[in-house]
């Protein structure tokens, strides 16, 4: 059984917003446990690996997250 605490984080209203879709909701919850997660040495550092190793397993390749992050960055300039 996988069991959840809810925490309060301060964010700016924009962020909050954002916050209220269920999914990227729950996608911030993992990445804070990721990043907290005891016993890391670095935890920014093990969290971004682990989500690198997570993006090759899905099949993501590095021209491709380049591809979206260049479109992201397009969208953001309009």
């Amino acid at each position: 059984m996988n069991q959840t605490s809810k925490i309060e984080i301060p964010v700016t209203p924009a962020t909050a917003a954002a916050l209220s879709d269920a999914r990227r909701l729950e996608a911030v919850g993992r990445l804070v446990d990721r990043l907290v997660r005891p016993g890391a040495d670095d935890p920014l550092i093990a969290l971004l690996e682990r989500t690198a190793a997570e993006a090759q397993e899905a099949g993501l390749t590095e021209d491709m997250i380049n591809e979206e992050l260049a479109a992201y960055n397009a969208e953001r300039r309009t």
